[in-house]
């Protein structure tokens, strides 16, 4: 049994936290989005994990014994729109339902906020497929979610434009909550 919950702002200032959420976002990425990015290009940083969890943005997935088994970040946009993003399970895990367990969790925190859409973002390579990314489009489209544009890395994340090492497409995706 997964139980998921934000992780309570106060715990921002916990460095040990802060670093084992960090090193699984990090460990995670490292495979799924593998020849997107330059050599040493980390997914986050610690400071990005304490300023999410700071502002209420960051939902853990724990196992019965308490572990963290996964993360994803959830937060309002304008205009009704929730959005979950950063979604990572511990890799000995995949296969288990955690991560749809933790969408599960984002839509129903989007909507108790107010949302009438949920939207995710996934960063997928031009002219080539990548094995994760394929899967996880699949995915998303089984549980609901429709494209709703192709967007460009510069508007969102301009910092991160430099450290792709290949041409990349920026897919938003919808899911209307009702």
């Amino acid at each position: 049994m997964v139980s998921i919950e934000m992780v309570p702002t106060a715990a921002a200032g916990d460095a040990a936290l802060v670093a084992e959420l960090t090193d699984l976002v990090n460990q995670v990425y490292e495979v799924a989005e593998e020849g997107l990015w330059r050599d040493n290009a980390s997914r986050t940083t610690t400071s990005e994990i304490s300023g999410l969890i700071g502002a209420d943005h960051l939902a853990v997935a724990r196992d019965e014994d308490g572990g963290l088994v996964g993360a994803a970040c959830i937060r309002q946009l304008a205009d009704g729109i929730g959005e979950f993003g950063m979604l990572v399970c511990e890799p000995e895990q995949r296969g288990t339902g955690i991560g749809r367990v933790l969408v599960d969790f984002a839509e129903r925190h989007c909507v108790e906020q107010g949302a009438r859409t949920v939207q995710l973002e996934l960063l997928v390579p031009r002219g080539w497929a990548h094995p994760v990314k394929e899967f996880l489009r699949g995915w998303y489209l089984r549980l609901g979610y429709v494209l709703e544009r192709k967007g460009e890395l510069e508007e969102s994340y301009p910092h991160l434009v430099p450290l792709l090492a290949t041409p990349c497409d920026f897919l938003i995706f919808h899911k209307p909550m009702r």
